[in-house]
């Protein structure tokens, strides 16, 4: 499901992102609003039996076929979905299955708004995206793992997180296995050995977080957040550890269901799996790693991550995959946000500078990529540094700019008009602008399009006659690039517990200030609250 109505500003986005995207070929023409996905599973073989009906809205006349993302079978492989076929209620329609894209031809073509609701019967072995394995004890278990584009390995959809679809999962499976899927169980049923499990998620949402989970489960029922429950699923040999593991996510709803606005989901279940990732944010069902699970919440920072992911990138998702610091650095920065109000502003300090080190590491080996770097083709490749760690120093370092006062109020207004929907770079910068009532073109410039950040070298020394303070600051960074940033100086006097602050405009290669002072400072500390990304060497003159 997405938004129709253009403002002209988001016009002009989708025209830059047209020229510089990523590749994935995407159809205005439709809007998918709902998929209902039928599975029969089994113990005897790791063959699917899928039947997909696909809710579609058409948003132009004549449209008179549309694609699907599914992976096919190909020679010598025992992998691939085989396509049986494609039908519009009793009537079969014309289909060709090529080049991993069911491609279905309407029998009439439809009118603008016009509704039809199309099934795709088909079967086969996943070759990834579902992952049918057995898990640490040795037990079967079937897992949907499908960022960043796997869910066509077993789904027909639009894999592409610009379209969003409210989705149902009726699992049929031997009867010893529970079912957890995204939105609400409203149907479970036992009939001769079988158990057939119908969960409805009615928020939209992209085809990447549509998953599935079956196995043995031990399941909690936790808490209720806004009337909403908070579960806990892990595997019945592990329930003592896992219960005591998940045990604080109602306290990480409450703090970002107070900071950024309500949560965007019908339940919150944090589910032992077999995904390959940490953590993967799967809207209303977050799976993690089965080895995280050790009854010492050593993962308490990866569920605050994950469960920062249901407010940013799950409801406000990315619409071009290079944009995805908007995912996944805000889920960085908010697990920060989470560890200042819980532990003190020095936890998140300390978790800040460790973030600066893999920035520079990754600097140093990628000195010309910016966190949005549209050269990058492999999708994997985007789970780096600067989408993480630099992503949530940039959110760190606009709030440093624009006041906690604005930054929370541009946060909880970026999320009001993007929940449930998609969002690029351009669209928060316009936001932030709005509610600060600044122009900050430059800040985002420097941060998300230009690689690197400043190296300042500098000096401080204090003139006894004038009584000046002398401040002396150079960019010494070798890329070519110029960074301006508003940059405080601690000034410590003996005898004082908190420092004088002083704020000045950081912007050239060479940076001069003088500051009236009747005694000499005991020391002069450059960046004292920790605001700024950089590399910097500051010492008394």
């Amino acid at each position: 499901m997405r938004r129709i109505i253009l403002t002209f500003a988001l016009i002009i986005g989708i025209l830059h992102t047209s020229l510089q995207a990523d590749d994935y070929l995407k159809n205005l023409n439709i809007d998918i609003l709902n998929y209902v996905f039928r599975l029969v599973l089994s113990d005897d073989t790791d063959v699917i039996k899928g039947e997909t009906t696909v809710d579609i809205r058409f948003l132009t006349d004549g449209v008179e076929e549309f694609s699907l993302d599914l992976i096919g079978t190909s020679a010598g492989s025992t992998t691939g979905m085989t396509v049986t076929g494609v039908t519009e209620g009793s009537n079969s329609l014309r289909f060709v299955h090529e080049n991993n894209k069911v491609k279905i031809y309407l029998s009439s073509p439809p009118k603008a708004n016009q509704r039809k609701q199309i099934t795709v019967s088909y079967n086969g072995i996943p070759a990834d995206g579902l992952i049918i394995s057995t898990n640490k004890y040795d037990d079967r278990t079937f897992f949907g793992d499908n960022w960043p584009n796997r869910a066509r390995n077993w789904l027909p959809t639009i894999d592409h997180p610009y379209e969003k679809a409210t989705n149902e999962f009726i699992i049929t499976a031997p009867e010893h296995y529970q079912v957890i899927a995204n939105g609400l169980k409203i149907e479970e049923t036992n009939y001769a050995g079988s158990r057939t499990t119908h969960w409805k998620q009615s928020v939209p949402i992209s085809s990447y977080l549509m998953v599935i989970g079956v196995a043995r489960f031990a399941v909690q029922y936790v808490d209720y957040y806004e009337g909403k429950s908070v579960q806990t699923w892990v595997y019945p040999q592990d329930r003592d550890n896992g219960f005591y593991d998940f045990a604080r996510a109602k306290r990480v709803l409450e703090f970002f269901g107070s900071r950024v606005g309500p949560y965007p989901y019908e339940k919150l279940a944090n589910v032992q799996s077999k995904t390959r990732y940490g953590g993967m944010e799967n809207a209303s069902a977050i799976f993690y790693s089965e080895r995280s699970v050790s009854g010492q919440r050593r993962s308490e920072g990866t569920v605050t991550h994950e469960i920062a992911h249901q407010w940013f990138g799950d409801s406000v998702t990315a619409d071009d995959w290079h944009h995805i610091w908007l995912s996944e650095g805000f889920a960085t920065y908010f697990t920060h946000l989470f560890n200042e109000f819980t532990y003190g502003r020095d936890r998140m300090v300390e978790g800040l500078l460790g973030n600066q080190q893999r920035i520079l590491n990754y600097y140093r080996q990628n000195p010309t990529s910016p966190v949005v770097d549209e050269r990058i083709t492999v999708l994997t490749d985007l789970l780096n540094a600067n989408s993480y760690q630099k992503g949530g120093w940039v959110l760190h370092m606009l709030r440093g700019v624009i006041g906690d006062e604005d930054f929370w109020g541009g946060i909880r207004q970026y999320y009001k008009e993007y929940r449930d929907d998609n969002a690029l770079t351009e669209d928060l910068q316009r936001v932030m602008e709005e509610v600060s009532g600044r122009e900050l073109s430059w800040f985002f410039q420097q941060w998300i399009y230009q690689p690197g950040q400043p190296k300042y070298e500098g000096t401080w020394s204090y003139d006894s006659v004038s009584k000046e303070l002398n401040i002396e600051v150079n960019q010494v960074q070798t890329d070519g690039t110029l960074f301006r940033m508003p940059v405080e100086f601690g000034i410590n006097f003996d005898g004082n517990t908190r420092p004088r602050i002083e704020k000045f405009q950081i912007d050239k290669i060479q940076n001069s200030f003088t500051i009236s002072l009747e005694i000499e400072p005991a020391s002069v500390i450059l960046d004292p609250n920790t605001w700024i990304l950089k590399e910097a060497e500051f010492t008394k003159k």
